[in-house]
């Protein structure tokens, strides 16, 4: 299988740059990547890609309105050199914490949309990362929007320690509230998504759909081998493992992404989809000449 690859941004990608693919070996020029939405031309390998990516590729005109984004962590053990980090991370991702959420539209279906950073310490789940998970999902469900959230991380936060852990449960529990309501939740665990996070809100969804070679999984394969004293199939943990075996939902192309989150809203939403899309013909009738 592929070797992880480093997150990519537009900026780490001018022309004239050329990247290695670690499915094939391929050069790539960096523009001619960019233009296939980070996906190798030669192999189909999905470069790991930041959430402003995921942003554009997803939601209509890239647009998302962001809530929250002045949340930032503390240090409440005071653990050594955690100031550092987070500090290292604000100015490498321009955020305050690993996870953004905000609401959206696509295909002009409203939605509540969260994505994790994985720039960001590894895109953890500390104490303000789970809170403001739990607080997308307290929006999707007061307001009755299809939540979306795509997962980045290498899970819990170890420098939060226990803060860190309790929001596998704070997560978990919004999310049984949502399900309550009938509120559809989509998961979109990607490259990599471990740890407290998989073993959280992103193994929860109504439908969980991840990208082709993803590696989705709780703990590593070297800590898995040592324990059960067995070899692991080489591709353990891998999307396509994790689909044949009922763990995932759908393994989509990256490309593909929006298109299929549309139908999978337009099946597990059918009256509110419906209804927002009469209302928006509705309206553009109404400016038509001719019309009252």
């Amino acid at each position: 299988m592929p070797a992880p690859t480093r997150p990519v941004s537009k900026s780490e990608t001018p022309d004239g740059q050329w990247l290695r693919c670690d499915g094939c070996g391929e050069i790539l020029y960096g523009k001619t990547l960019e233009s296939n939405f980070f996906i190798c031309t030669r192999c189909g390998h999905h470069f790991r890609i930041p959430p402003d990516q995921y942003i554009s590729i997803i939601l209509d005109q890239g647009k998302l309105e962001e809530l929250n984004s002045d949340l930032a962590p503390c240090d409440p053990l005071k653990f050594p050199r955690y100031k550092e980090k987070l500090a290292k991370a604000r100015s490498r991702t321009g955020r305050k914490d690993a996870y953004s959420y905000g609401k959206a539209m696509i295909s002009d279906i409203p939605v509540v949309f969260g994505v994790l950073d994985f720039r960001f310490i590894g895109g953890s789940m500390g104490s303000v990362v789970g809170e403001k998970v739990a607080r997308s999902i307290r929006l999707a469900r007061e307001e009755r929007l299809p939540l979306i959230i795509v997962s980045a991380s290498g899970g819990a936060r170890m420098y939060e320690g226990m803060f860190s852990l309790m929001q596998m449960a704070k997560t978990s529990a919004e999310l049984g509230l949502l399900r309550r309501e009938n509120v559809p939740f989509i998961s979109i665990p990607v490259d990599p998504c471990t740890g407290g996070v998989m073993a959280s809100f992103a193994s929860l969804g109504d439908i969980i759909v991840s990208e082709p070679g993803a590696l989705l999984g709780f703990a590593g394969r070297r800590v898995i081998e040592n324990t059960i004293g067995e070899k692991l199939p080489e591709d353990f943990q891998r999307a396509e493992f994790m689909l044949k075996h009922g763990l995932i939902d759908m393994v989509v192309p990256r490309r593909d992404l929006k298109e299929t989150l549309t139908t999978i809203l337009s099946i597990l939403w059918p009256e509110q989809v419906r209804d927002i899309r009469h209302s928006t013909l509705d309206v553009r009738h109404s400016d038509e000449p001719g019309t009252v």
